[in-house]
């Protein structure tokens, strides 16, 4: 494993407010359990990315930081790519192939249905929806962000605050 890529759906989102715009959505109070709750099992995991990218948008970007103060990563390093909003695999493919190479573990949050469709397109995971708060670990046999495409990733593992199994 040369790289490694953390994709994270944000938590579930308050839709009371129907006034608001999608992309100022707030997270709802199980969207403030599960995110912190996924950040603990990170934790437990000894995961720590050198980078965490996020879309801008409200929810996505709190629950970044919400998971970014459990695994220890200051939040106000947390990078927003507003590329990453709304966007499709190929779209978030474009994100990823500009990381910086000497970035060996990113993790990216954003939304569905791109994240569910990237981590297919990356790794014929066959996730058909990843639940909100879902991540998804996936390795890469590169040294080269650009060379991430189409089936060139391994999924290593996929979590989910429903997911009940002890050994992930």
């Amino acid at each position: 494993m040369k790289k490694q890529l953390l994709l994270v759906r944000h938590a579930k989102s308050d839709w009371e407010n129907v006034g608001l715009k999608d992309f100022d959505r707030p997270l709802n109070a199980r969207g403030f359990t599960n995110a912190p709750e996924m950040g603990e099992r990170l934790l437990r995991k000894n995961i720590m990315p050198n980078a965490i990218v996020s879309s801008p948008a409200l929810r996505a970007i709190t629950t970044a930081q919400l998971i970014a103060e459990k695994i220890n990563f200051a939040p106000e390093k947390i990078i927003q790519n507003p590329s990453i909003y709304q966007a499709s695999e190929i779209d978030l493919l474009s994100v990823v192939n500009q990381f910086d190479n000497a970035l060996k573990f990113v993790a990216l949050f954003g939304h569905n249905p791109g994240i569910s469709d990237f981590a297919n397109y990356l790794c014929n995971a066959d996730i058909y929806s990843l639940p909100t708060c879902g991540i998804v670990c996936i390795d890469f046999d590169t040294n080269n962000w650009a060379e991430v495409s189409g089936n060139t990733g391994q999924l290593k593992w996929v979590d989910y605050p429903k997911n009940t199994a002890q050994n992930q």
